[in-house]
């Protein structure tokens, strides 16, 4: 099982997963989120396998998505518009994200890891 690591290394959320990750013995291969982000066919794909609503998926106490005042905009937005936009700016999409291709997790609480990627 090969599993992708997307996080932000300044991010203490990310740091908390990680820290599990490696206490666990997990390998992974991370990726920084902000400089390649996931293309617009991955996120497809971990939303679809996720089984959480695309929404779950933004980081919405993030500087950019308020920037951008995301939050009246979403709900006029295609699907499309809105994994193009996600796919576009690393520091939107929630983190960290982890998905083996099989399965996919947003944010980090412990029992979620646990359940998922405890080897």
């Amino acid at each position: 099982m090969s599993i992708t690591y997307y996080g932000y290394p300044n991010c203490g959320t990310c740091k908390k997963a990680k820290a599990w990750l490696d206490a666990e013995g997990v390998s992974y291969n991370e990726v920084h989120i902000v400089e390649t982000p996931p293309s617009k066919e991955q996120l497809r794909k971990m939303v679809e396998i996720s089984e959480l609503p695309l929404k779950k998926f933004y980081n919405t106490s993030g500087m950019k998505y308020r920037e951008l005042g995301l939050k009246d905009k979403i709900s006029t937005m295609t699907d499309d518009e809105q994994f193009e936009l996600l796919a576009s700016e690393g520091m939107l999409i929630k983190r960290p994200l982890v998905t083996d291709g099989l399965k996919a997790t947003v944010g980090f609480k412990e029992s979620n890891f646990a359940e998922n990627w405890k080897s």
